[in-house]
C-alpha cells in the first residue's frame, strides 16, 4: 500500500517517507531541498526530515494532548457546529481566505495581512477558547483589534472549505465585548437606525438639507466619529407602508393567479427608497399576484447584529417570526427587496431562535425577488420592452455568498438586454462599516480592488450603460466612490414593463 493520497507526503507522513521511497530517491529530495532552501526555512520537516530529526507524526499539532477549550455562554446557538467552541475550530488553517479573488475575505485582499484573514481572526479565537491567551480574552481590546476589519461579508461560510462563519463568530464577540466594556453611542445608533428612522422621518426634509452641508457631518465627525466623507442616506418624504395603503398597488390582473405574496418591508424600502418597494408591487401585481405587507413587522435585525447586539436582535427575531409564520405555513413566500435582510430571515433566525419552528418555517419561505422572479417563472407572463442599455450587475456579498448570483442574472436578461456581472466580492461599504471614520479608508480600499475601476470603465468606454445593484449599502459605495448612480434591479424592470 501507500501511505499518501491526493494530498502528497506532507509534515504527518515524512518519518514513514524513507519506506515508501527508499535511500536514492530521499537523498536526491534532500539535495533539491538543500539546493532552493538552504536555511531549511521552507516549510521545515515537509518531505525532507528537519534539521533536528523531529519529524514524528504525534508533534507539532494543532490539537495537543493538554489542548482544552472553555465553552461560553452565547446568543447564537452554533447548532450545526456543535457551539460556538466548535464554529471556530472549524478553521483547519487551510488558508483559501489568503486567495486575491472571489468573496472571501476582502480584509485580507486588501491588507495581505494574516490577521485580518479568516483563518488569523479564527487562530486568536482559538487561542482564546483554550488558553493560550489571558482569561478575558473573549472581551478583550487585542480581539477585538483582529476582528474589527471583518466586513460579515459571509464570503467564508461560502467558499472556506470547513464553511466557517467568521460573520457570526464576531456578531457573538461583539456581543461579549460590550457586555464588559459597554456599547459605545455610535454603535447603539447604528444599531437601532430603524427606530431612528421612524423617529425624525417626519422631518425628513429638515433631515435631508442638514446632511448635505459640511458642518452638520463635520459634526458627526466630532462627535461620532462618522466620516464627513461619506454621502449620508437620504431619507424619503413619504414611507412606503402609507404609499402601499393609499394605492391599488396590488391588484391582480384577470387571467392571473391572484396568489398572495408576502413583501418583507425592510427598514430602507420604508425610509428611504419606498420606489423599490412600489416598483416590487408594480412587477408583482402585473405578474398576478396580490402583494400583503404583514402588521408587526419590525427591522429583521442585521444591523443589530452587526453591532453585536444580539438580545435585541432577538426580540426583533421573535416579533417577526411571530407575524410572519402564518403565512409562511399557509404557503406564502416572503419576498424581500434587501438581501442582507434575506439572508437574516434565512441564516441568522434559526440559529438565534432555534428551538423555535416556526423559524425555521420562516426561513424556508423567505426568498429575494429574484429567486422569486426565476422559481415562478414570471418571464412567461410579464412584457417588457425593449431597450437598448447595456446592464452591469454588482451583486450584494449576501447573495453571492448563501445563494449565487444565477436569479439575479436570469431575472435581467428576461427584459432581453444584455447582462454582465462585476466579478467583485464585497463593495466594502458593508452597512455601517464604511460611514464609520476609523474604516473610511479600507472601506475605499476594498471598493477599489474591482468595482469601482470595473465601473468606472463601464461608464467611460460605452454609451448606454446601467449600473445595478440590488443591496442599499452597495448603491452608496458605487455612488461615493465613482460618482455613478446605480438603481435596484426591480426598478429597472419596472420601468420596462409594456403594461406598466
Amino acid at each position: 500500500g501507500s501511505i499518501s493520497g491526493e494530498h502528497g507526503d506532507g509534515l504527518s507522513h515524512t518519518e514513514y517517507n524513507a519506506q515508501l521511497f527508499g535511500t536514492e530517491l530521499m537523498q536526491a529530495f534532500g539535495e533539491i531541498k538543500q539546493a532552493f532552501d538552504p536555511a531549511g526555512i521552507l516549510n521545515p520537516g515537509k518531505v525532507v526530515e528537519p534539521a533536528n530529526g523531529d519529524s514524528r507524526m504525534d508533534t507539532n499539532l494543532r490539537y495537543g494532548p493538554s489542548y482544552r477549550t472553555v465553552e461560553p455562554e452565547t446568543v447564537f446557538a452554533f447548532k450545526s457546529q456543535g457551539g460556538f467552541v466548535g464554529a471556530i475550530e472549524a478553521c483547519s488553517g487551510v488558508g483559501i481566505c489568503r486567495k486575491a479573488g472571489g468573496v472571501m475575505c476582502p480584509s485580507f485582499q486588501a491588507t495581505l495581512d494574516e490577521r485580518h484573514s479568516t483563518r488569523g481572526r479564527a487562530n486568536a479565537l482559538r487561542a482564546a477558547i483554550s488558553g493560550g491567551l489571558p482569561s478575558d480574552a473573549l472581551s478583550s481590546h487585542e480581539i477585538y483589534e483582529i476582528l474589527d476589519l471583518c466586513i460579515e461579508c459571509k464570503g467564508c461560510k461560502a467558499e472556506c472549505p470547513t464553511q466557517v462563519d467568521m460573520s457570526r463568530l464576531k456578531a457573538e464577540f461583539l456581543g461579549q465585548y460590550h457586555s464588559v466594556h459597554g456599547l459605545p453611542l455610535r454603535s447603539r445608533l447604528f444599531g437601532e437606525i430603524a427606530r431612528i428612522f421612524k423617529v425624525v422621518q417626519p422631518m425628513a426634509g429638515l433631515i435631508n438639507f442638514a446632511g448635505r452641508t459640511r458642518l452638520f457631518r463635520w459634526l458627526l465627525g466630532q462627535t461620532l466619529n462618522i466620516s464627513p466623507q461619506r454621502t449620508l442616506p437620504a431619507l424619503a418624504s413619504r414611507r412606503f407602508s402609507t404609499s402601499f395603503a393609499r394605492r391599488p398597488f396590488a391588484r391582480t390582473r384577470e387571467g392571473k393567479s391572484g396568489a398572495q405574496v408576502v413583501l418583507f418591508l425592510d427598514t430602507y424600502t420604508e425610509f428611504n427608497n419606498p420606489e423599490i418597494g412600489e416598483a416590487a408591487v408594480d412587477l408583482l401585481g402585473a405578474a398576478g399576484y396580490e402583494v400583503t405587507l404583514v402588521p408587526g413587522q419590525v427591522c429583521c435585525g442585521r444591523p443589530l447584529i452587526s453591532k453585536g447586539m444580539l438580545g435585541r436582535a432577538k426580540a426583533n427575531a421573535m416579533r417577526n417570526v411571530r407575524a410572519l409564520a402564518p403565512y409562511a405555513r399557509s404557503g406564502a413566500k416572503i419576498v424581500g427587496l434587501e438581501p442582507s435582510c434575506i439572508s437574516a430571515l434565512r441564516d441568522e433566525y434559526p440559529d438565534l431562535l432555534p428551538d423555535d419552528p416556526s423559524a425555521m418555517d420562516v426561513a424556508d419561505a423567505a426568498i429575494l425577488i429574484e429567486e422569486f422572479f426565476v422559481a415562478e417563472n414570471l418571464a412567461d407572463r410579464l412584457a417588457f420592452k425593449p431597450g437598448e442599455d447595456r446592464i452591469v450587475l454588482h451583486n450584494h456579498c449576501h447573495t453571492k455568498s448563501l445563494i449565487g448570483s444565477q436569479a439575479t442574472l436570469e431575472m435581467l436578461r428576461a427584459t432581453g438586454l444584455t447582462v454582465e456581472e462585476i466579478p467583485s466580492g464585497c463593495c466594502g461599504m458593508a452597512g455601517s462599516f464604511g460611514y464609520e471614520s476609523e474604516h473610511y479608508d479600507i472601506s475605499q480600499k476594498i471598493g477599489e480592488l474591482e468595482l469601482f475601476p470595473a465601473v468606472r470603465r463601464a461608464i467611460d468606454t460605452q454609451d448606454g450603460v446601467q449600473i445595478v445593484a440590488p443591496g442599499m449599502s452597495c448603491r452608496a459605495q458605487i455612488r461615493d466612490g465613482t460618482g455613478v448612480v446605480a438603481q435596484h434591479p426591480v426598478q429597472l424592470l419596472a420601468e420596462l414593463l409594456v403594461d406598466k
